[in-house]
């Protein structure tokens, strides 16, 4: 399994990924939306939508401690045989301000990489700024943590 198995999702959440609503009520709508179309884009592999919300500059800290860009985490999330199944973010910690916001929790993440099933819990935080009008994902730190 790649490293970047994250929480990937990092940060979080759809309201369609949840049992419970999350808290992004507080959030600016466009961020909201964003933040939405991350998870979708992770769930669904989708490369055109995860190319448009991250950064060019993206670093991701991965669970391994590896550090990875935005091309690697694009490559992971559309690799054959690769599947992220739903998931639920937990302890979700919401921090904005004007332009910037980080979102992140734990997670517990299972699917497919590279076809064999993998399951792992992921504390994660993602770093979101408003440029050029538009939300984007700059940087995302995942951490490895033992399952419940």
């Amino acid at each position: 399994m790649k490293g970047t198995v994250l929480m990937a999702i990092l940060a979080f959440g759809a309201t369609s990924l949840h049992a419970a609503p999350p808290s992004h009520a507080q959030l600016p709508a466009d961020l909201a939306q964003a933040v939405a179309e991350f998870d979708r884009a992770q769930m669904k592999g989708d490369g055109n939508a995860l190319a448009r919300l991250l950064a060019d500059d993206y670093v991701l800290v991965n669970s391994r401690a590896q550090l990875e860009n935005k091309a690697d985490f694009i490559n992971d999330y559309t690799a054959p045989g690769w599947k992220l199944m739903p998931y639920v973010v937990e302890d979700e910690t919401i921090r904005q301000w004007n332009g910037g916001a980080v979102l992140g929790g734990a997670v517990t993440l299972q699917g497919l990489s590279g076809g064999k099933p993998f399951k792992v819990r992921l504390r994660f935080a993602d770093i979101w700024r408003k440029r050029d009008g538009r939300w984007q994902v700059i940087f995302t730190q995942a951490t490895r943590v033992p399952t419940p």
